[in-house]
């Protein structure tokens, strides 16, 4: 059993293939599926996904690219959106220092008052972090983000940021980056994120892994981060998938 904690089936990338694309996740072995929003239309449309296929569930938030956009309103209807039964975290929100789209200062208003909205309802986060580790880490520290939980998603920082995220009581969740060949920061932690605080993605339809790199991502490949996770740490597939897959479950709240 697999788990794809992050990945974007509401992308338009994916609108005329959306049955087909979760028969070759459910075929790869990939029982469970977050879809996560980051902006109004992705949210809502990753919440009707939920609604229409068993195993998928979703996360409703506003990504830091979308931060200038923001109007109170928004927030009212993330909120409205988050009551949703298969809602099971506010995100992607965060910093992306990276494209700058937003200017940083309305980027961290707007994560810090989505990281209340999250404590408000009792859910955990997934945090987007480019470029931006330290900040987000004060952020997080200041906002005691960790309470419900959350997942630093797609990690990228060092394994010094790492540990101390764990301690906040976050997830690291690693995507196709760990299966690059030359990718050897992330394969080192890999090794070293204690398997009780791991989580797997595909952030479908980016970072395709290896051997599909050059093809869209889809959540059937989460498969290919797991193998090479589990190949890293020299522990079986099946042990590996079987354990982040718990951790996700217990993150979600899903029995």
């Amino acid at each position: 059993m697999l788990f794809d904690t992050h990945a974007h089936l509401n992308d338009p990338d994916f609108a005329a293939d959306l049955p087909a694309a979760v028969a070759r996740a459910e075929e790869a072995g990939v029982r469970f599926i977050v879809n996560v929003g980051y902006d109004l239309l992705s949210s809502r449309i990753a919440v009707k996904i939920a609604e229409n296929y068993p195993g998928c569930y979703a996360a409703v938030g506003i990504h830091p690219h979308d931060a200038a956009k923001v109007i109170q309103e928004t927030y009212t209807e993330i909120k409205k959106l988050a009551q949703a039964t298969k809602v099971v975290a506010i995100g992607e929100i965060g910093l992306d220092y990276y494209r700058d789209l937003s200017p940083r200062e309305i980027q961290q208003e707007v994560f810090r008052e989505q990281i209340s909205l999250a404590k408000e309802l009792k859910l955990p986060i997934i945090i987007h972090d480019r470029d931006a580790h330290g900040d987000v880490l004060q952020i997080i520290k200041e906002e005691k983000a960790g309470e419900n939980g959350g997942i630093l998603h797609c990690f990228s920082g060092s394994w010094e940021m790492a540990r101390q995220c764990m301690k906040l009581g976050f997830y690291i969740s690693l995507a196709g980056p760990v299966t690059f060949k030359n990718a050897h920061r992330v394969q080192d932690l890999a090794k070293l994120i204690p398997l009780d605080s791991l989580l797997i993605e595909t952030d479908c339809p980016y970072l395709t892994p290896e051997p599909y790199r050059g093809r869209q991502n889809e959540p059937a490949y989460v498969r290919e981060v797991a193998k090479r996770i589990a190949e890293l740490r020299r522990t079986t597939l099946e042990e590996l998938a079987e354990k982040t897959s718990q951790n996700a479950k217990k993150l979600f709240k899903i029995q």
